[in-house]
């Protein structure tokens, strides 16, 4: 898993965008070779050609069992090919469908727990909210670790700790035990919603990432679209412990191609070596003499170092909601989130009783007209936020000394964004008292076919724009992100029974939609007039991060 020096690099031929290729951060052996040819005469050139890429060899390469993958290390990562660049998206889209998937999959099947163990489905509930608690606190660590020890190697350790925990979920003899084992499993899968986010930042240039986080983006939400569906049908023909035995061996197949597909993407650390005189200088440094007082100082001070880099750094990620820039886009992305998830048990509790009455497997195909819209915001809304993105830098004219444009995270708040801050809440109210008032089924579930739509646009916005604040440490942002929006909904998944029995889904969808639409608007807005000073604040003060 040791860094390999940049000396140490072998060089092969790889297809590569030539506007890759004269990025800024396009790596000092293709800078020397690009000087002498001129700029593309637009920014937005996507001419292709062929240059000599540094590749790392296979010995030298970082990340668990780093030999056995077949695609080859690169100091230099957004200069893969475009097909490459797709195939890793799309690996870890699939990787990133896990953690939600397993959330769903059992919902389903919990009325059949509850009589299988004896319980009440007040503790069986808790299978899926503590479920979805896990999934805001383990990221911290995994975000933390995988800037240091790399991507790879938190793919390949937590997929190995997924399927584990499935299958002793998939064996649990009392509610105890199979609560313990999800809240493990869905930690350990966690690990793809903020180091993944930070996988298509290091592949991909900010021209291009919004369109990226988009496809990445359809994994978590279309998770939950199939899981249903497979949960329902597993449930009622194998049981509900079919349901854990799918997600293992899911897990087990991502990751295998995890191993077989993914090289390391993380960037290198330049790291600074000491001068041959200085080594001189100190010829019997390690023949010097060392106390015992003072190797118990050095040994006490590893072990702080240690027990800090396992417990209190990957705390530290929740100090970046003291910057605003965050926060606001965070709480946001929080607040939409968390109306998602009482739309999904809303769907689930309104079908499933009459008038409607549909069987768990139909209940399970009502959650297709939702995903529909995250498939096309996802496709289409990436595409959209790039071209705004290329757009705001032109009319303000940001364009560096090589002709490249200069793009800045908050541009991404523009019309996209005041389109979905009205899309979604209003769907929420359209939602909400035609399924209150019993109309056909086809008039709730259009109705959740552009929450889809809008909610999706939001989310990509939100995760792209927090990689870019961070530019460095992309994941940290993602990180913290998921773990408020994952505490809402782990809330929002516990109290959604009871405030629908308690006020009706008219109402509450209309609280809810209340509460998004003054949000959007003030975060939008704040976004427009302050964005720009808070992002320069916050890099001055994350320099020493």
């Amino acid at each position: 898993m040791g860094s390999a020096p940049s000396a140490a690099t072998s060089v092969h031929e790889l297809d590569i965008d030539l506007e890759s290729a004269q990025s800024p951060s396009a790596s000092p052996s293709l800078s020397d070779s690009k000087s002498h040819s001129p700029p593309p005469p637009r920014p937005e050139s996507r001419a292709s050609t062929t240059f000599a890429v540094p590749v790392v060899p296979k010995h030298l390469r970082r990340g668990l069992f780093a030999r056995f993958a077949l695609i080859p290390e690169t100091p230099q990562p957004t200069l893969y090919t475009r097909r490459t660049k797709w195939s890793i998206t799309a690996l870890i889209a699939l990787c990133a469908a896990a953690a939600p998937m397993g959330s769903a999959i059992i919902m389903p099947s919990l009325l059949i727990i509850a009589s299988d163990f004896n319980s009440s489905p007040t503790v069986t509930n808790l299978a899926v909210a503590l479920y979805m608690l896990s999934m805001s606190i383990f990221p911290l660590w995994w975000s933390s670790f995988s800037e240091t020890l790399g991507r790879r190697t938190i793919y390949v350790v937590s997929f190995t700790l997924f399927v584990l925990f499935s299958i002793l979920s998939a064996v649990s003899n009392s509610i105890g035990m199979l609560i313990v084992m999800r809240v493990l499993s869905g930690g350990a899968a966690a690990s793809v919603q903020a180091v993944g986010a930070g996988t298509i930042a290091d592949i991909w240039e900010p021209r291009e990432r919004g369109r990226a986080m988009g496809i990445f983006y359809l994994g978590p939400l279309c998770g939950p679209l199939f899981a249903p569906i497979i949960g329902g049908a597993l449930a009622q023909g194998l049981g509900w412990r079919s349901t854990q035995w799918f997600t293992a061996i899911y897990g087990a197949v991502v990751l295998a191609a995890l191993i077989f597909l993914l090289p390391e993407t993380l960037r290198q650390k330049e790291v600074k070596m000491p001068e041959a005189k200085e080594e001189k200088e100190r010829p019997s440094a390690s023949l010097r003499r060392t106390t015992t007082a003072v190797s118990v100082v050095q040994g006490t001070k590893r072990t702080a170092a240690i027990l800090r880099r396992c417990f209190l750094d990957p705390l530290r990620i929740i100090l970046l909601l003291r910057f605003p820039a965050v926060a606001i886009t965070v709480y946001y992305a929080s607040i939409t989130f968390g109306s998602l998830y009482f739309l999904n048990i809303s769907v689930e509790e309104t079908f499933s009783d009459p008038p409607y009455g549909f069987s768990t497997l139909i209940v399970g195909l009502c959650y297709i007209p939702m995903s529909v819209g995250y498939i096309l915001a996802s496709v289409g809304g990436g595409r959209w936020l790039d071209h705004i993105m290329k757009r705001e830098a032109r009319k303000a004219d940001r364009i560096d000394a090589d002709g490249k444009l200069i793009f800045r995270p908050e541009d991404r708040m523009r019309e996209n964004a005041w389109m979905s801050a009205v899309m979604f809440p209003l769907a929420l109210v359209w939602y909400g008292w035609s399924a209150e008032k019993h109309t056909h089924w086809i008039v709730p579930l259009i109705a959740n076919f552009f929450f889809g739509l809008g909610s999706m646009i939001v989310f990509a916005m939100a995760t792209t724009m927090l990689t870019e604040f961070m530019p460095r440490k992309a994941s940290t942002g993602i990180a913290v992100n998921n773990f408020v929006r994952n505490i809402f909904s782990c809330v929002g998944g516990i109290v959604a029974h009871p405030l629908i029995k308690a006020l009706g889904n008219g109402w509450l969808c209309t609280i809810l939609a209340i509460v998004a639409l003054i949000s959007g608007c003030v975060v939008i807005w704040a976004m427009k007039h302050y964005g720009d000073r808070w992002r320069e604040e916050m890099d001055r003060k994350m320099e020493d991060w």
